[in-house]
């Protein structure tokens, strides 16, 4: 039960917040919006608005942004066709703009939840070096070698980067005064190592930053995976479908909220990262026919683009379909 629950607010939060985008700019920039629909499946409420239809459906596993003229040709002039290029790119581009706002929120919670590392020294691992050279919890690292030291991640990437054979000088303050202390690191798993624990910091700025900093590293990590895709690096074995997705959300539900959320963030990233890329049937298809359309001073014959992005859409389905086939044999549920 508690796997159902956390993955029904997973993917309603991640889909809704995508087509809520597609939603707040199609109304931005004049396009009608026929139905934004939370759930999926039958309808239980509504209720019109302009010339909007809310709707409440029975199924929470997301949500839907019906826009006039997306996928059917109309003449009324507040269509999504009958707007500029621009416009409609600034539509499409919006859902996954919010997948990616919606990280930064949830890591960022995340960042202040667990803390930031800061420079200053928490705790002392027992017979380390830095406790033989007399190191003290409650010391503030400036220097390293005489590099200033801004960052727990600059403190530990200039420490696991040092010559191994040459003494440390680290500068510290403690009780308002600066001192010197030279350290020989130890090597471990093929880093230099002091062995300090940093002490944390609960802020809001330092969690934007955490946000931020995680954000860019999810997306980072997407890039990465693409570089190994086109490298022949990454086989279906790689991947997961919603089966493996549900399943790594009930392993993080059950390891308490913040896992959660760090997942949910992950997720959305992934969501907003995937729907860019120039493959028919998803956003960033529409956006290529969008740019050859800006190219060409008119656009493509619709039937012509319906035929690309349908045949795209059952590729893509055909992959989920293998996809989960091998999430459902790697969790064992035959």
């Amino acid at each position: 039960m508690q796997t159902a629950i956390a993955a029904i607010f997973v993917f309603l939060l991640v889909v809704l917040l995508h087509e809520f985008g597609h939603f707040a700019v199609a109304k931005l920039v004049g396009v009608k919006v026929n139905e934004f629909s939370i759930g999926m499946g039958p309808k239980l409420l509504q209720k019109t608005k302009g010339d909007t239809q809310y709707t409440l459906r029975l199924l929470p596993i997301g949500g839907y942004c019906k826009m006039e003229g997306e996928d059917e040709n109309s003449d009324d002039p507040k269509s999504f066709s009958n707007v500029s290029p621009l416009s409609r790119i600034a539509v499409v581009v919006a859902g996954a703009f919010m997948n990616f706002v919606l990280a930064f929120i949830v890591l960022s919670i995340v960042s202040f939840n667990t803390g930031t590392p800061t420079t200053t020294i928490g705790e002392i691992i027992e017979n380390s070096p830095a406790e033989e050279s007399g190191l003290l919890p409650g010391d503030k690292i400036i220097k390293i070698n005489n590099m200033d030291i801004d960052s727990w991640d600059n403190l530990s990437d200039n420490i696991s980067k040092s010559n191994p054979e040459n003494v440390l000088g680290i500068d510290i303050i403690r009780k308002n005064k600066e001192h010197t202390i030279e350290i020989m690191p130890e090597i471990e798993d093929g880093r230099a190592i002091i062995g300090i624990i940093p002490a944390y910091e609960k802020s809001v700025s330092s969690a934007f930053k955490g946000g931020a900093k995680n954000t860019v590293m999810f997306i980072q990590l997407m890039v990465d995976f693409l570089k190994s895709l086109f490298q022949g690096k990454v086989t279906t074995n790689d991947l997961s479908g919603p089966v493996g997705v549900i399943s790594e959300i009930g392993k993080a539900a059950n390891s308490g909220i913040t896992n959660l959320l760090f997942l949910l963030g992950f997720i959305s990233v992934n969501l907003g990262f995937f729907n860019l890329l120039p493959i028919p049937a998803l956003d960033g298809g529409r956006i290529i026919f969008l740019l050859l359309e800006i190219l060409r001073g008119k656009p493509i014959d619709p039937d012509k683009e319906g035929l690309v992005h349908f045949i795209g859409f059952v590729l893509l389905i055909s992959l989920m379909l293998v996809v989960t086939y091998k999430d459902l044999i790697r969790i064992n549920i035959f």
